[in-house]
């Protein structure tokens, strides 16, 4: 039964479009996560006297390791049985059907395949430059949280990642799928990611130095995935086969995520522990 309540959302992805080519809110929620994330960090950086130019070098291993690890995440997780048959469209912006180009964007993005390409980038990032791994991904995760934030927001704009039917009366009816009243499943993930961003925040403001190296980093695994793990029961699974899995490929991803996480969160700091250890 249908609330007067509930919110009718027929949003067009598309801001605008020349011939092929279009920009989408989704477009632009990746490049405000980016742009703040980098506001955010030049702020840590000057605070703790680091070199912007060591940021700027980062930024460029992030955003690489981010969109590599999250398409191919897509491409390996999710939707593998369709793109072995159109690997084009692995690295291409664009679908190509009976020798046609259709912009779509990179639309199949994955979290936790973004989540080890910036693992990897970083770690890449650190020994290339000599610095600490754990020092940086401390601070990184604050913004990668906000992140998380900006990119489920772009999830609404698509009408993607639906939740499943509810009788709420603050029920989304995403029109562009179906007219059954759901769960607004992206707005929860936004808004619990936008307080792990605060959670984050405040204890780096208050102790960040004399916090163990990890500790923020495993913090966000913990509380990250741990929210991911508990939304998936209330979104509709992303592809068929998940349909015959216990839980689905988003908790099954999730759980080595939270395992690490608690490791670093209860792990014993090392005796020669100091709070700064970058240069």
């Amino acid at each position: 039964m249908q609330s007067f309540l509930n919110i009718h959302w027929n949003i067009n992805p598309e801001i605008f479009r020349i011939g092929g080519f279009a920009i989408r809110y989704y477009s632009l929620m990746f490049a405000a996560a980016f742009y703040f994330s980098y506001l955010i960090l030049s702020k840590i950086y000057k605070r703790e006297s680091v070199s912007i130019h060591l940021l700027d070098k980062l930024a460029i291993f992030v955003i690489l390791g981010t969109l590599i690890g999250a398409r191919l995440g897509q491409v390996f997780f999710y939707e593998f049985g369709y793109y072995k048959q159109h690997l084009l469209e692995i690295i291409l912006p664009f679908s190509i059907q009976q020798g046609n180009f259709e912009w779509t964007g990179y639309q199949g993005l994955a979290s936790h395949g973004g989540a080890i390409g910036i693992l990897i980038a970083l770690g890449w990032y650190c020994k290339k430059y000599k610095q600490s791994f754990l020092w940086v991904i401390d601070r990184l995760v604050i913004v990668v949280a906000l992140s998380g934030f900006f990119i489920r927001v772009g999830n609404l704009f698509n009408s993607e990642i639906i939740g499943k039917p509810t009788n709420l009366p603050w029920a989304f009816i995403f029109e562009r799928v179906d007219f059954i009243p759901r769960h607004p499943a992206q707005l929860y993930e936004a808004i619990c990611y936008l307080i792990i961003f605060f959670i984050l925040w405040h204890i780096y403001n208050k102790r960040g130095l004399q916090l163990k190296q990890g500790f923020l980093f495993g913090l966000f695994l913990v509380l990250v995935f741990s929210v991911r793990f508990l939304m998936e029961f209330l979104k509709e699974n992303q592809e068929v086969f998940e349909n015959t899995l216990p839980i689905n490929m988003g908790q099954i991803l999730s759980i080595p995520f939270m395992i690490v996480g608690l490791y670093f969160v209860f792990r014993k700091a090392p005796d020669h522990f100091v709070g700064k250890t970058i240069v």
